[in-house]
């Protein structure tokens, strides 16, 4: 008499990863997922960021023009940066100006949310600035 071996639940040997593929391609495919949600997101707050500073910085060239003023460079960001992304992200939007070595440079200061690409994300507020030489003061 030949006695096949069989595991407590009776099956044969050789079935008992029956059903594992399918439990690991949703482990796998849960891990990629959020990975690739958290790479969308960095990508996002990356794009968001370099359009505030580009803005920003043009704005500052703008408002330190001679015949112009820096609350002019304030409003070319603003423009700037709603027509590259969206009016939300232009609402809090200065100008000025300050003494860097001996020298007045007009500052353009920008103030927006950072994006949030699904339900989680980190939230908070970006804070940029753009500056450049005053010319014929």
């Amino acid at each position: 008499m030949t006695r096949v071996a069989v595991d407590p639940h009776g099956r044969p040997p050789g079935r008992r990863d029956a059903g594992a593929a399918a439990v690991e391609f949703v482990l796998v495919g849960v891990l990629l997922t959020a990975l690739f949600l958290a790479i969308v997101q960095l990508g996002m707050d990356l794009h968001v960021r370099n359009v505030l500073v580009a803005s920003a910085s043009e704005g500052a060239r703008y408002g330190a023009n001679a015949n112009r003023v820096p609350a002019e460079g304030a409003d070319r960001a603003r423009e700037l940066i709603g027509e590259a992304l969206s009016a939300r992200f232009a609402g809090d939007v200065s100008a000025g100006t300050e003494v860097v070595d001996g020298a007045e440079t007009v500052v353009v200061r920008v103030r927006a949310p950072l994006p949030v690409f699904a339900w989680y994300g980190p939230g908070g507020t970006l804070r940029v600035s753009g500056h450049a030489l005053r010319e014929g003061v």
